[in-house]
This record gives C-alpha cells, structure tokens and sequence, in this order.
C-alpha cells in the first residue's frame, strides 16, 4: 500500500438553498462535489481530489503547479467554521 499524500489548497463550500454544500476549488476548477453536511462535503471534496491525481496519472499529465504535496511533518493552516452549543 503507498503512503498517501497530502496537499495544500483551499476549498471553498458554498451552503445550498435545499441544504447540503457545493465544493470547489478557485486553484483546481476539475474539483466539483458536493456534501449533505460540512464533513461529509469535506470528504467528498477529498475522494474528488484523489480521482484527479489518478485521472491526471494515467493521462501521464502533470499536476498542475498549485497542486504539489505539501511537505512531510510541514504545518497545516486550516480555516474552518466550529459550532458551539
């Protein structure tokens, strides 16, 4: 099994009037998915993100420059909403 890798880029989840959240990516337009709750967004967002670098792979393309792994042990800034009761 390979190690997997962890990239840095921001995502942007718009809430939806029928509720649930669209994601996309301003750097990677090819990352479009959508989510009933943030986490479940989140993930989608990830399995998205992991079938455009097997997708950009087998097409034997390059990732595109905003889309490097980040480096290992580097720190990680995350945005995010928290709800508190």
């Amino acid at each position: 099994m390979s190690k997997r890798k962890m990239y840095k880029l921001p995502l942007v989840l718009d809430p939806q009037p029928e509720g649930g959240y669209v994601v996309t990516c301003p750097f990677l337009p090819e990352l479009i998915t959508e989510g009933d709750t943030v986490q479940e967004a989140l993930n989608n967002a990830n399995d998205a993100l992991s079938a455009i670098v097997e997708a950009m792979k087998e097409l034997d393309r390059p990732l595109p420059p905003v889309l490097q792994p980040a480096k290992e042990n580097s720190p990680l800034w995350v945005e995010t909403v928290l709800a508190v009761a």
